[in-house]
């Protein structure tokens, strides 16, 4: 049980066209379980699409819609995370990553962090989820999900490492020049990913799409990274499929024994650290107030 088979999954899908990409879904599903791959990952709103602009509300599902019936009963004996636009009550639409095995949802994240700058609007189109929790996935392994730009927001990622991940899921919808100004996605993600897998000792499993959505065009670079931050695999450059690893969870408790970054961030004792750089009182109720502060805000209905 402390060896785990996980995927990913570098599909170009088709804008709007969901039952479409149902198909490259299942498809994709039936040869991971072939492989034995006992987590499979998708992009970022692979279901529909990215650029979906005012179609928001005409491609928004709930979570017991057919389309995620069928990709939840294809998911027997393996654990499918998929993206889609999530419908929830009073009208609010998510950019979301369902997780589903055996016919069940058995988890869902909300993406928080929504961009706003260059190309990026969809903080004009969906609702900011609010909390980062974590899922077990088997045996020692549980698992933070956190979407595309989610992760370019560390705090984002320290708390799903506090909340005790051992692997990271990356799912993504990245662009070439969407960002301007001479950024460059591959290369901001290809440093991101290697930072973050080597401070806390995880294991990174990145999903993005390929090929184009009108001006868009998606560039690919899926892949696995072990928790030095050593790329383990990729689905090559410009193609659609999947690649696999087999995660030991022996290197996570090496990695984390060597540099011990989440056991070094007890979030409270980091509190009353900041109160006395900025000579404030140390009084407990302010600490607890943090402490309660922080899970009313990982609440949501």
């Amino acid at each position: 049980m402390n060896a785990l088979r996980i995927g990913v999954a570098q599909t170009q899908g088709r804008l709007g066209d969901p039952a479409h990409n149902l198909d490259q879904h299942l498809a994709l599903v039936g040869t991971a379980r072939a492989q034995r791959i006992q987590l499979l990952l998708f992009p970022e709103l692979s279901l529909t699409g990215y650029d979906l602009g005012e179609t928001v509300p005409a491609l928004a599902r709930r979570r017991d819609d057919a389309l995620v019936r069928r990709i939840a009963e294809a998911a027997r004996g393996i654990d499918v995370v998929f993206g889609m636009v999530e419908e929830a009550r009073a009208a609010r639409f998510y950019n979301s990553m369902l997780w589903v095995r055996d016919g069940v949802v058995r988890f869902v994240h909300r993406k928080i962090n929504l961009p706003t700058y260059g190309q990026l609007e969809e903080g004009k189109r969906y609702t900011a989820g609010r909390r980062v929790d974590i899922c077990p996935v088997r045996g020692p392994w549980d698992a933070g999900l956190l979407i595309c730009a989610d992760l370019w927001n560390p705090a984002l990622v320290h708390l799903a490492m506090l909340q005790g991940a051992t692997v990271l899921l990356a799912p993504i919808s990245s662009a070439l020049g969407v960002v301007g100004g001479g950024f460059s996605n591959p290369q901001g993600w290809d440093l991101a990913l290697r930072f973050y897998a080597m401070m806390y000792g995880t294991p990174i499993v990145m999903a993005n799409r390929t090929g184009g959505e009108g001006r868009r065009e998606f560039w690919g670079g899926s892949r696995i990274l072990d928790p030095l931050g050593q790329v383990v695999a990729q689905v090559p450059e410009g193609e659609s499929g999947l690649a696999w690893a087999a995660l030991d969870y022996e290197a996570v408790r090496q990695a984390r024994f060597n540099l011990p970054t989440v056991r070094d961030s007890d979030p409270v004792g980091n509190l009353r650290e900041l109160r006395r750089i900025l000579d404030l009182p140390d009084d407990r109720p302010g600490l607890g107030g943090a402490a309660r502060g922080n899970r009313i805000a990982n609440k949501e209905r």
